[in-house]
């Protein structure tokens, strides 16, 4: 067989659909059903890319066909369509589909994609071959599964379906045989689906086996139908940007050479596939001390946090703003505004500037001054109960080394040296481009306090990880990057430039995966140092999710803050915390520690 046996049968459309509705049939696992006018009806196996409109996400989810049916009473003309998808929330595009109301408008592309290859008939069968065939599905893997199901005769296949919890998306299957595992035992058999299929079970019993499922499971199916010389039918799963074969994005790893999955799949031929991953288990594994509470507590310096999630300066006030909407007691730490010996008025003109995934801003660092905000705003902050931390700026070295020693008498515990502020025209980020200068004002500020100081690094300097270097040299006891991007926007109708300083600091989600970048290139750094040289680092840019403080951690953050997201959702900060729990105890983590820097090399 090769990778490219089954082919397209369908012409791909892009179209709306009308949401019908949209129900949970299980925890985070979702019914959702669309009709379409005149379009093409889709095969078993087949996919759309699909996109709520207006979206919060950039590119469409692929989601495989779970029913296609003609409606009773069509909506304009006889190829009217109502397709139905099971769909699990796990990201941004899925909980976007999964929370669609009833007459709201999707985009689709498709179908897509090739379909599950029919049984051979019975006429064409060798004498005493196998006449079943068996489909295996893993969670919403039995989607395109159960769709196949529906085409083929009664009792002419058998099912095996895994699940974490409960079962799902079986309601319209008529097997000869179905067998069902669950993790919790919630339904069938405890445990996984090594438990119930194995070689020895395949081995001429069955003509061949169609599979759906995560790819540890699809390598298990992989290897157990090799074992038993039963050919095997996959349906893969691969990010994708096009759907259409046009990016080559989706590529998936075959003895014939690379194939994209969107076109020349999703179903291959089972022995045709190169598994990157391990096969699932034989037998069901738990998690590390799943059921132990996880101490999500972290030092940053010598100072004890509650959790690692930290309210980035200038997003976040004195923390009393917020206090309306939000818990903030349960946060880890507060970053107070900016702060300069003297009072600021900011910038004039326009300030702030949405983007596609983002903000432009334009502060200036607007603040009351040192000696006011110990007078009157640092009490209000400390009664908040999180860690309060001072974010020092200046414009010159004495005015840094001035307000320092100010705030070296207060109660604050820890002072963030901002080194890396684009809005400013003096001092600001210009002591953050070059080794000399932010060693210069990191050794002046540390001899000037005795408070835990850390260096908030701009990612503009050429070289982000020799900056950090040079102000550990220089006495800092931690690094927190990175600070906002240099960007530019223009006023089309006047053709200038929309702020008075031209360029503005560029922040939220679009520059996370190139701040979570810094992060690992200077943990790496790091990681090279003997341990008592190395200082903690605290990752900050575009985070907005639990799993974005999740990736910066594995990265090597020891904490992370947390800014631009909470204008978007003034709960940000206390959302991640409860989903960061959730996760470590999911995974079995008891710490930060257990899987700080895991991404890094061994």
């Amino acid at each position: 067989m090769s990778a490219s046996s089954a082919k397209t049968i369908s012409r791909p459309a892009f179209a709306a659909g009308r949401v019908l509705s949209c129900v949970a049939v299980q925890a985070d696992v979702f019914l959702l059903r669309l009709a379409l006018d005149d379009a093409a009806r889709p095969q078993p196996g087949q996919f759309y890319m699909l996109r709520s409109r207006p979206s919060g996400v950039f590119l469409g989810r692929p989601i495989s066909v779970y029913r296609a049916i003609a409606p009773t009473q069509p909506v304009c003309g006889d190829d009217s369509l109502e397709l139905e998808f099971l769909i699990l929330r796990r990201g941004a595009g899925t909980a976007e589909l999964c929370a669609a109301a009833a007459g709201s408008v999707l985009e689709l592309v498709g179908p897509l994609g090739n379909t599950f290859p029919r049984p051979a008939p019975d006429s064409a069968k060798a004498p005493g071959a196998p006449a079943r065939i068996a489909l295996v599905g893993g969670g919403i893997g039995v989607a395109p599964i159960a769709g196949f199901a529906s085409t083929l005769a009664p009792g002419s296949y058998d099912v095996y379906a895994g699940f974490r919890s409960g079962a799902y998306g079986l309601d319209h299957v008529v097997p000869a045989r179905l067998v069902l595992t669950s993790d919790d035992g919630s339904c069938g058999v405890r445990g996984r689906l090594p438990d119930v299929l194995d070689a020895a079970r395949l081995r001429g019993a069955y003509a061949a086996v169609h599979a759906c499922g995560p790819e540890p499971m699809l390598a298990w199916v992989q290897r157990i139908c090799a074992e038993a010389g039963v050919p095997c039918w996959l349906s893969l799963e691969a990010p994708m940007a096009c759907g259409a074969g046009a990016c080559l994005g989706c590529t998936i790893t075959t003895r014939d050479g690379n194939r994209r999955c969107c076109s020349d799949g999703p179903v291959f031929a089972g022995d045709s596939v190169v598994f990157d991953q391990a096969p699932l288990p034989a037998e069901p594994t738990q998690p590390r001390a799943a059921q132990q509470e996880p101490d999500l507590s972290t030092t940053v310096a010598g100072v004890r946090f509650a959790n690692p999630f930290i309210a980035a300066s200038g997003t976040f006030g004195y923390g009393s703003e917020y206090a309306p909407l939000v818990e903030v007691g349960r946060i880890g730490g507060i970053c107070s505004k900016g702060l300069t010996l003297e009072a600021r008025g900011g910038n004039a003109g326009p300030r702030l500037i949405e983007t596609p995934s983002g903000i432009i801003n334009s502060i200036g660092l607007e603040n009351p001054g040192i000696p006011h905000f110990i007078e009157h705003e640092l009490a209000a902050m400390l009664q908040l109960g999180p860690v309060c931390i001072a974010n020092l700026s200046g414009s010159s070295l004495q005015s840094y080394v001035e307000g320092a020693q100010r705030l070296d008498a207060s109660a604050v515990a820890m002072i963030e040296l901002n080194i890396s502020c684009p809005n400013v025209k003096q001092g600001g980020m210009s002591f953050g481009l070059d080794c000399q200068s932010a060693s210069q004002v990191t050794h002046a500020v540390r001899a000037a306090t005795s408070k835990p100081l850390m260096v908030k690094l701009s990612p503009n300097a050429p070289d982000v990880t020799a900056i950090a270097h040079a102000v550990r040299l220089a006495g800092a006891d931690a690094v927190s990057l990175v600070n906002t991007f240099q960007a530019v926007s223009i006023d089309v109708e006047s053709g200038r430039p929309l702020f008075r300083n031209v360029r503005a600091g560029l922040s939220g989600p679009a520059i996370r995966p190139i701040a979570l970048r810094m992060v690992y290139d200077l943990a790496l750094s790091m990681a090279a140092l003997p341990p008592a040289e190395r200082i903690p680092i605290v990752g900050l840019g575009g985070i907005a999710s639990w799993r974005d403080a999740v990736e910066f951690i594995m990265a090597g953050a020891t904490a992370v803050q947390i800014g631009t997201a909470t204008f978007n959702n003034p709960r940000a900060l206390t959302d991640c915390i409860d989903g960061l729990q959730a996760f470590m105890q999911r995974k079995g983590y008891r710490t930060i520690e257990d899987m700080r820097g895991l991404a890094l090399p061994r």
